[in-house]
């Protein structure tokens, strides 16, 4: 009988946890499946879900060049093969229960990743004894950053990155703290690869290797491995100086600042974080958990670490937010009352239930905004199939809906959402701001585009003018087009429109 309450409290426990990381990750399933199609949550997701329809067509294929955007030069992505071929692999299972089982299973990929990882964290935190696991589950399930990394519609390599650097420090974590020589051997070999992996998903974020004998080893197999098949070094581009790459990039925001005062941290994790550098100083300090303090130490200086790295590009809040929930046992530790711990936590929660509430119960400006996003996704779409076509056609549209473009028309784009086209998306955005028609001209006949899609002119007007960092002109291309299709340059002769965009087929294409 006792057994058998063990195991209904462990299937309890998990079938709980799923409950509340599958309910968070879906919580935006209705912006995501429209019409009995699947939509994606941003435009660096279609690109990625154009390189899993690449390797789905031409199995065995690496792709170290994107045709598809920056076109006619292409880029050399950061993007590599894991992600891809994970997407890949799932959309195999999909096919037997859907027609759209590739795009089915980009929309699943990162709520499954996120599914994995709790369990390990739900395994794991049981192994370890941690009295206070369930904060760092909970936590782990409703963060809002944490959840936006992994949500139904995203296959970005975020995902798959918090599970790799979940299971990394976990192993670490372990070696350090387990005695048994075999057991710390064990947990080293499952860092060293953990970390060599997700470094290989994205070498944009450095992360932090061990240094363990035997995991040098299986952390430079599998580097040398990663290169050999990616055949490429890891773009360095975004550290380069250059003024139309720091324009672009504030009006992205993961690539944005985040102040310390940012209402947001709170959001993210929660009133515990107030308290975070005391319990920290608790859990190094009391004497009778002294050792265990000292031996997280390493990953306290890891969570500030992040921290800063957060303040400076608000990307490394998934990983500031996962290692604080991840401390959290540690930390709360030295505190012997349970119903103490337990009472602070949940009022710890109100900025996090208060993001959730806004998220599930929207008022009318903001629901209204997420009908109209849904019903412009699918008029750009109807308008991108009519691009399809066996020969090669490019098209010039604003850099953030070129990749959707691309993905569902099969044409090439001139800009993309990546900072590899920056080129490509500096020449769109001087076409849509300019005055100038035979400077217009130019740029399309450089670029050998045959389509010119125009979106709502205010939006492009000023995302174009922050690009360059100039002002609005009197009367840009762009508003011509979407406004009076009528006095359109000759050189652009007007095909189809819908409440969306207006398309225009280019009389300068070679």
């Amino acid at each position: 009988m006792q057994r058998f309450g063990r195991f209904a409290l462990i299937v309890f426990e998990v079938a709980l946890l799923s409950a509340l990381i599958l309910a968070t990750r879906c919580a935006n399933y209705q912006d995501i499946f429209v019409a009995g199609n699947v939509y994606f949550v941003d435009a660096d997701c279609y690109a990625r879900m154009t390189r899993a329809q690449m390797v789905r067509e031409k199995p065995g294929l690496i792709i170290r060049h994107h045709a598809f955007e920056n076109f006619p030069q292409g880029t050399t992505p950061h993007t590599t093969a894991p992600l891809d071929y994970l997407i890949v692999a799932l959309s195999l299972f999909l096919n037997p229960f859907t027609s759209h089982a590739l795009d089915l299973a980009g929309a699943l990929v990162s709520p499954l990743l996120a599914l994995l990882g709790g369990w390990f964290l739900w395994w794991w935190s049981r192994r370890m004894k941690f009295r206070y696991r369930w904060v760092m589950l909970i936590l782990y399930a409703i963060s809002p950053i944490l959840v936006h990394g992994t949500e139904l519609g995203r296959p970005d390599h975020q995902s798959l990155l918090i599970l790799l650097v979940a299971i990394a420090i976990c192993a670490e974590w372990s070696s350090q703290t387990l005695q048994a020589a075999n057991m710390a051997g064990a947990w080293w070999l499952t860092s060293a690869v953990a970390w060599a992996v997700a470094i290989w998903v994205s070498a944009y974020e450095p992360l932090f290797a061990r240094d363990r004998r035997a995991g040098w080893i299986l952390f430079a197999a599998i580097m040398a491995i990663a290169f050999a098949i990616e055949r490429h070094v890891p773009s360095v581009a975004i550290l380069q100086p250059n003024s139309h790459l720091k324009n672009w990039a504030s009006t992205i925001g993961e690539l944005a600042h985040v102040s310390p005062m940012n209402p947001v941290w709170l959001h993210w994790c929660g009133y515990l974080l107030f308290v975070a550098p005391v319990l920290i100083w608790m859990s190094i300090r009391t004497s009778r958990n002294g050792a265990q303090g000292l031996r997280v130490l390493p990953f306290y200086v890891l969570l500030i670490a992040t921290y800063f790295l957060t303040i400076w590009q608000a990307r490394w809040g998934y990983f500031f937010v996962l290692i604080f929930a991840l401390a959290l046992p540690a930390l709360l530790a030295p505190i012997k009352s349970g119903a103490a711990v337990w009472i602070a936590f949940v009022l710890s929660m109100f900025p996090i239930l208060r993001d959730w509430d806004a998220q599930l119960w929207p008022n009318e400006a903001q629901l209204a905004d997420r009908v109209e996003r849904r019903i412009e996704s699918a008029q750009i779409r109807d308008l991108s199939l009519s691009l399809r076509s066996t020969e090669v056609h490019p098209f010039l549209a604003p850099w953030w809906l070129s990749p959707s473009i691309a993905y569902w028309s099969g044409q090439p784009g001139v800009a993309g959402s990546s900072h590899e086209s920056l080129n490509g998306i500096e020449a769109s955005v001087r076409f849509f701001l300019s005055e100038d028609l035979e400077q217009a001209h130019e740029i399309l006949d450089k670029h050998r585009v045959a389509w010119v899609v125009a979106y709502d002119s205010d939006r492009v007007a000023q995302n174009s003018a922050a690009v360059l960092n100039r002002a609005v002109p009197l009367r840009p291309l762009c508003r011509v087009l979407y406004q009076t299709p009528s006095q359109a340059p000759p050189f652009l002769i007007f095909s189809a429109q819908n409440p969306t965009c207006k398309l225009y087929r280019s009389a300068v294409e070679r």
